[in-house]
């Protein structure tokens, strides 16, 4: 374990331990407003590091980015029944302004299907039009009865993507290689957060959509995250709002279109699915600060060694920070175990003099020492380690905490502190209401072997039932 600070116990109490950790570590802080949020710089180093990684999947799939306004006409989300009942309770809505009450109301985007497809409708005229495969990086507004940073926020930060398609097959392909080219390689890769992938039921499906396809982390208290979400929206959306397009046959048809998304509830996952009781521990390959180099003293011959060995890792492409403050060494040691950076380098007089520095490891706090010659390789060959090894780690306790049942009542008191996998046959209809009404939901189904089925209607699922946030 790292070193000791001062955050509550994760044993003791794990929403305060969240907290601390949020609010320490300099993540986000709340806003004026209540459920609003005031994201920190290095909160929000955090976000751009996702944004990039997630933006450079997104766009090798041909998605283009765009924006849309804020506010959409009460009267487009309306024109879909189903998906304005779904968001009906947690709507923000605009009736007064520019000192007059407004002739329709307005509503703060919750997600922007409706006005994308108001505009896809006029961009759309023939099938060489298709796909169109769009993006954009914004923020909605969701009115949020019981907020928690980063986890359920009324504004939040996201990418939603919006496709629209000549037919159902073409939509269903392009939703699972978002969901696994973008958001499984993503979080396998760059997050080290292994993760459940499924169905939702027809009860926690999109609002609008036929099949929405989800990615659930399991976190370190074993609750589930919902970590990202992919839908596809049959032509429910394309009836709505006129979205059509002339066939190679001159037949006027309706899109298939679908919706993709990932928020800053992803920053939230990552405190919980690697932190410990000293704080943040953040993937190398996810982190903005990959190296802190820190001197133990504030002498000159320590800082100039300090800068060289920052110099050196930054010429081989590591993002790495020299620990200027002048507070005591121990207190600077803590902010960074805070913040999870996951390499430090120690610069001390008595290594220096032997020409060595020492390497310590955020996720183990393994202390060792190396030729200042040899910094660059021995850091490399850690980062990828470190990376490996919360992975691993991750892997182990998801695993450790999901558990085979064969009834409902055992699957609701496994649900209690992991994840039960049950047969789908048990669970549907009065098994999830059952669930529901003890706080356990079902959070994906899956196929036997763990593959995604195309629909809940495929014979012999399983689905899996967690508390959740």
């Amino acid at each position: 374990m790292a070193t000791p600070s001062v955050l509550t116990p994760q044993s003791e109490d794990f929403p305060r331990w969240y907290q601390d950790v949020v609010a320490k570590a300099e993540l986000a802080e709340n806003g004026p407003v209540r459920g609003t949020m005031v994201v920190r710089p290095y909160g929000y180093a955090l976000w751009e590091r996702i944004q990039s990684e997630l933006d450079t999947r997104i766009k090798a799939t041909g998605a283009q980015n765009a924006y849309f306004p804020l506010f959409i006409p009460e009267s487009y989300l309306a024109r879909e029944a189903e998906h304005v009942e779904g968001f009906s309770p947690e709507l923000a809505v605009v009736t007064f302004a520019g000192g007059e009450e407004l002739a329709e109301p307005i509503v703060v985007r919750p997600t922007s299907e409706t006005i994308i497809g108001e505009c896809m409708a006029r961009w759309i005229q023939s099938y060489r039009d298709l796909p169109l495969l769009l993006n954009q990086w914004a923020n909605v507004v969701r009115w949020e009865l019981r907020p928690r940073l980063f986890l359920r926020s009324t504004e939040f930060l996201w990418q939603e993507g919006h496709t629209a398609h000549v037919n159902e097959a073409d939509a269903r392909a392009f939703a699972a290689r978002i969901h696994r080219e973008v958001y499984d390689d993503f979080l396998t890769n760059v997050f080290a957060t292994p993760t459940y992938l499924g169905i939702k039921p027809p009860s926690e499906r999109f609002p609008g959509a036929v099949n929405s396809t989800t990615a659930e982390g399991v976190m370190l208290d074993g609750k589930a995250l919902q970590m990202v979400t992919t839908h596809e929206l049959g032509q429910n959306f394309a009836r709505a709002f006129g979205i059509t397009f002339q066939s190679e046959a001159g037949q006027a048809e309706l899109c298939y279109t679908t919706s993709w998304g990932a928020t800053t509830r992803l920053v939230g996952g990552l405190v919980m699915a690697h932190g410990d009781d000293a704080g943040l521990i953040v993937p190398p390959r996810l982190a903005p600060i990959q190296v802190v180099v820190v001197a133990v003293r504030d002498e000159p011959p320590l800082n100039e060694a300090a800068g060289e060995v920052a110099r050196a890792l930054r010429d081989a492409g590591v993002r790495v920070e020299v620990d200027t403050s002048r507070g005591s060494f121990g207190r600077r040691v803590t902010n960074w175990e805070l913040k999870g950076v996951p390499l430090r380098v120690e610069v001390g007089p008595r290594d220096l003099a032997e020409g060595r520095v020492s390497l310590v490891r955020r996720d183990v706090s393994e202390k060792t020492t190396v030729a200042v010659g040899a910094v660059t390789r021995a850091v490399l060959d850690v980062l990828t380690e470190v990376q490996a090894h919360l992975w691993r780690r991750a892997l182990a306790h998801r695993d450790a905490n999901t558990h085979d049942v064969t009834s409902v009542a055992d699957a609701i008191d496994a649900a209690k502190d992991g994840v039960a996998r049950v047969a789908w046959d048990l669970v549907e209809g009065e098994g999830e209401r059952l669930a529901n009404a003890q706080a356990v939901s079902v959070r994906c189904l899956q196929r036997a072997d763990g593959s995604v089925p195309e629909s809940s209607d495929e014979r012999d699922l399983v689905c899996l039932l967690a508390r959740a946030y």
